[in-house]
């Protein structure tokens, strides 16, 4: 097949590259652009491994063309925070001891920050089915929760 240029925002920059119009995006990420933090894990939008940030939704990466990026903005874990100054979720994951294989973790992060990105101060309720779409075979989600709900307070400050 012919290639395709796909341009959009991704971690607050330009990106354009040239794809095959059947590439989903977790490959062009991890494969193409290097961000691997963005997990492959069932490639069936059943596990939330792959979860990144489009046009402010916490989607499964695994289940979008890549063309379907095009004009859109998306977040990759590594968008958000940086080693020197991590994101509140981040710091929260770790000081509640919601990581443990870390597998899961980028996408869980994702997904909770499509969450307090569009509700600052979600109740148990509201985390619950946000992250229902990401499974943990580690934690038992109960740390997970908690995390988030700490994140949240840390950014009303």
């Amino acid at each position: 097949m012919d290639l395709m240029k796909l341009s959009f925002m991704l971690n607050g920059e330009a990106t354009e590259i040239m794809v095959d119009p059947s590439d989903m995006l977790v490959d062009i990420l991890r494969e193409r652009l290097l961000l691997t933090g963005t997990k492959k894990g069932c490639g069936k939008g059943e596990c939330g491994a792959c979860t990144v940030i489009m046009d402010g939704a916490a989607v499964n990466s695994c289940m979008i063309p890549a063309m379907k990026a095009m004009g859109t903005t998306v977040q990759t874990i590594e968008g958000i925070g940086s080693p020197n100054q991590l994101h509140p979720l981040q710091e929260s994951f770790m000081d509640e001891g919601a990581i443990q294989c870390g597998f899961c973790t980028p996408g869980m992060i994702m997904s909770a920050k499509a969450l307090l990105d569009s509700t600052p101060h979600p109740d148990g309720a509201q985390i619950k089915e946000a992250i229902a779409g990401n499974i943990c075979r580690c934690t038992g989600y109960v740390k997970i929760e908690k995390a988030i709900l700490s994140a949240s307070e840390k950014l009303k400050g």
